[in-house]
């Protein structure tokens, strides 16, 4: 018998991702018989909508503020021109996204805790540090993106600072909703996406733009038409595309992602229960990116009908585009600044909480350490909001050193996707880990294709940035001592990934069961 909540202990030995009476039952688990254990039991849309909710909890990190800003700057800037780059930049955020799915299913654990039992005690510290980092700095743009909307929806009663301290009641809404099962906070985070859905898709019917401009774009100058189906690429974009696909992985995201598929009861002894697990989890993720997607979509369309080619396109950001978009349509039956607003209060609230789940996860599995949940949730909580609010105070009323707060905050999450990326390819890819779920040869080389592409463009947003912020000999001295040090730890990262191997290693007790 589990035991009850109130007989948990503030610290514990060990760390799980959800307690079996948390988890969600799936019909029929154990109606197949140890003959037909490798046997995977016909399609169910009842089975498909008990599996459905970790997707879409995950995706909200593809529709957070950091990821809107995004959105709605390269539509202005770029217009149509980049609709293609988003879709196939999902994609790609899809990839790794199942990857994250399938280590947690196939081996009953979650990200954070493989790569503290995998790699020296040293390096997973490291590891662990920089995770926080990625989630603290997410965490900031994802709060500053709600007290924005918070302060637009009470007329600029609320100064910044104040729509941080109510965002960070976020924590206790979460500690609520758990309390009430993994199916309710589910059903929460569904209304907030549906909230986005509604809002954008709103201001998309504002702005009437057509079929043909969506899939094919509008005549550009430099580069001709470019939408959706037609993928073309201008060097007066290049910073905007490079943007949209380095906002598409976010660090924290990949360790989120591989214990919320946990929440699911999954007979371990059956080969055939596990890869109906990862069937359905393929099947709602791809589902809830795709929504996401054409949310997505909804923002820079707007933006790219409303802006593009205006002498204001460049200055538009998270601050001032609700203005912008009331200025150009005015009020109405209800002012576009309004929906604007509570599309982006949704998108702030629904990230912010999942960025709190997702540091419960972080901290207990690198640590090795249970607590209460209102205590993991105070101190994940703390480490963002005590940075934010001191952020709120300093450039509430600068809307250029809140632009200028929010570049650092992207180079900050770019140097942290390596650290979540390369120990997922390399643990995925193992048999000694995965059993008979490791990934083939062809699944694998275009994961490394994508996390080198990734990791690539990411780089070239950190050069470029670095190379007009660092002045000074001390600085220029620091920072290439910095970068020469990152690099060589993620050599040090793929070196140990691809010689896991010839080390020793004990397959999960739950997936060597699975195996005989």
């Amino acid at each position: 018998m589990p035991r009850e909540d109130n007989q948990v202990p503030l610290l514990s030995d060990q760390d799980v991702a959800y307690e079996s009476g948390e988890k969600v039952h799936i019909l029929g688990i154990n109606e197949l018989d140890e003959e037909r254990s490798s046997v995977v039991p016909p399609f169910s849309w009842k089975k498909l909508w008990l599996f459905t909710g970790p997707g879409f909890l995950m995706s909200i990190a593809f529709l957070d503020p950091g990821n809107l800003e995004g959105d709605l700057q390269a539509g202005a800037i770029a217009g149509y021109s980049l609709l293609w780059l988003l879709m196939w930049a999902t994609a790609m955020g899809l990839l790794v996204q199942l990857l994250s799915a399938r280590l947690g299913v196939a081996t009953g654990r979650h990200l954070a805790e493989l790569c503290r039992e995998e790699y020296p005690t040293w390096v997973s510290m490291v590891l662990w540090v920089m995770a926080e980092l990625a989630l603290i700095g997410a965490d900031i743009q994802e709060v500053i993106g709600s007290a924005i909307a918070i302060k637009i929806l009470s007329n600029g009663i609320l100064p910044l600072w104040a729509g941080v301290v109510v965002t960070a009641s976020d924590c206790f809404i979460l500690l609520f909703l758990e309390n009430y099962g993994v199916r309710k906070l589910e059903a929460f985070f569904a209304v907030l996406i549906a909230t986005m859905a509604i809002s954008f898709a709103w201001m998309f019917g504002e702005t009437k733009p057509t079929g043909t401009e969506l899939l094919l774009g509008e005549e550009i100058p430099s580069i001709g038409s470019s939408g959706v189906l037609i993928p073309k690429l201008s060097s007066k974009t290049i910073k905007q595309a490079v943007g949209v696909v380095g906002c598409i992985i976010m660090p924290h995201n990949v360790f989120l992602h591989s214990a919320l598929v946990q929440s699911r009861e999954i007979d371990y002894s059956k080969k055939g229960r596990v890869q109906e697990a990862l069937n359905y989890y393929s099947i709602e993720s791809t589902v809830a990116l795709i929504i996401s997607f054409i949310i997505n979509l909804f923002v820079m369309t707007v933006f790219a009908k409303a802006f593009y080619g205006t002498e204001i396109a460049s200055s538009i950001g998270l601050v001032n585009a609700g203005q912008y978009l009331q200025e150009k349509y005015g009020g109405g039956l209800f002012p576009i600044l309004y929906i604007w607003s509570i599309g982006l209060l949704a998108a702030g609230q629904s990230s912010t909480i999942t960025g709190t789940y997702a540091g419960q996860f972080i901290m207990g599995g690198f640590l090795n350490l249970r607590m209460k949940k209102w205590l993991r949730a105070l101190i994940t909580r703390s480490c963002a909001i005590i940075p934010t609010i001191v952020v709120a105070l300093v450039f509430d009323t600068s809307e250029a050193a809140l632009d200028v707060l929010n570049e650092w905050l992207n180079v900050l999450q770019s140097i942290q996707i390596p650290f979540a990326l390369l120990p997922l390819l390399c643990l995925v890819s193992k048999e000694q880990i995965m059993g008979t779920f490791k990934i083939g040869p062809a699944l694998k080389i275009v994961a490394w294709l994508v996390t080198a592409l990734v990791i690539v463009i990411n780089g070239y947003l950190l050069l470029d940035f670095f190379s007009s912020e660092v002045t000074g000999v001390i600085f220029t001295t620091v920072v290439c001592a910095f970068t020469g040090a990152y690099l060589a730890f993620i050599v040090y990262l793929v070196y140990w990934g691809f010689t896991l191997s010839v080390r020793r290693h004990m397959l999960p007790a739950k997936l060597a069961q699975g195996m005989e």
